[in-house]
């Protein structure tokens, strides 16, 4: 089984609205250690139509 690091160090989703969502757009980011500057994981790039979304489900987000 994978440790919690390596399931979110490849996590292909955004968390919109108390669900993993697939992105709109297949880019992705690495994310970089500020201790060590090594590009330790990736994140997927949200586009706009990702951020319009999220704002619009933000206000009923954990109410459930």
């Amino acid at each position: 089984m994978a440790s919690m690091d390596d399931r979110l160090r490849c996590r292909r989703e955004l968390f919109i609205g108390d669900a993993w969502e697939t992105p709109a757009s297949p880019g992705r980011l690495g994310v970089i250690s500020p201790s060590t500057e090594e590009i330790v994981g990736e994140v997927p790039h949200a586009t706009t139509a990702d951020i319009d979304r999220a704002l619009r489900v933000a206000p009923a987000a954990g109410q459930s």
